[in-house]
């Protein structure tokens, strides 16, 4: 791992903090929490925020909102340039209190890199004051995208959870996984409900599509990813990743790299000159 970290100016002036990184696959930044808000950006790559809550994937040109004293893990899928700002809590205030996966506009990617280019934002400089207002108003209207994967809270669902994500291509009914959860699988939808928001089924679809972004992103086949993820056929994945994204896999990250004004596309690989 290599680190830029900007230097240290009088604190009590700091509006913006930056921070950029070069992540290896299979890195770890282990569980942490600061009073500072902070915005996750990657330019390259992929990677997971988790939380006690639930965990959002933010491949290449998407971010992730973290609110200041959240403590939260990041885990490099494949190789990553992360460029983070963190925001003092006062400037901060207006943004949403729980973690939110964002689509990165041109204008928010310019503004990301251009901070973490300066250091840090001043409120004692009018014009970085005004940089910082204009980053705080950009994070709030940025559109969030469904990429968050949330956490039941009972143990048992919990523990229904875990063995989904352990076998992502399994598709044995709910009735089945619930042996040995310590619920019956009627309790255990009730749960999923209840603390998700979400039917067991549609949980276990939202792990498949987030675990198929990881995938897609580090160069994988969609032929692959579909297969990996339990779809038995490349049409059928392709349909429920347009039905939860709006579009096809391909047409999903070139989209992405367009709207942040990148030159190439997000992942490495193959996802489908025909999709």
């Amino acid at each position: 791992m290599s680190r830029d970290r900007q230097p240290a100016a009088d604190e009590d002036a700091i509006l913006v903090r930056s921070l950029a990184l070069r992540l290896p696959t299979g890195h770890t930044i282990p569980g942490h929490a600061h009073p500072w808000g902070q915005i996750v950006y990657a330019t390259e790559g992929v990677m997971t925020v988790t939380t006690d809550a639930g965990a959002w994937v933010v491949p290449s040109h998407r971010a992730a909102w973290v609110p200041g004293g959240t403590e939260h893990s990041i885990a490099v899928t494949d190789r990553v340039r992360m460029r983070t700002l963190y925001l003092r809590p006062d400037l901060a205030a207006p943004l949403p209190d729980r973690c939110r996966a964002l689509a990165v506009s041109g204008l928010l990617r310019e503004i990301v890199l251009e901070v973490v280019q300066v250091g840090m934002l001043r409120d004692d400089v009018p014009a970085e004051r005004r940089l910082a207002e204009v980053l705080v108003d950009r994070i709030r209207l940025t559109s969030a995208v469904p990429l968050q994967l949330p956490w039941p809270r009972d143990p048992r669902a919990r523990r229904l959870g875990e063995l989904v994500l352990a076998q992502l291509a399994d598709s044995t009914p709910l009735d089945g996984l619930a042996v040995g959860c310590g619920a019956s699988a009627r309790t255990l939808e009730r749960l999923f409900r209840a603390e998700t928001g979400m039917t067991f089924g549609r949980w276990r679809q939202q792990a498949r599509l987030l675990h198929a972004l990881r995938l897609l992103a580090t160069g994988a086949s969609v032929t692959a990813t579909g297969f990996a993820v339990g779809f038995a056929s490349t049409s059928a994945f392709v349909a429920m990743f347009r039905r939860a994204l709006g579009s096809t896999p391909g047409s999903w990250f070139r989209d992405a790299a367009a709207a942040a004004g990148a030159a190439q596309p997000g992942p490495r690989s193959r996802v489908g000159s025909a999709l």
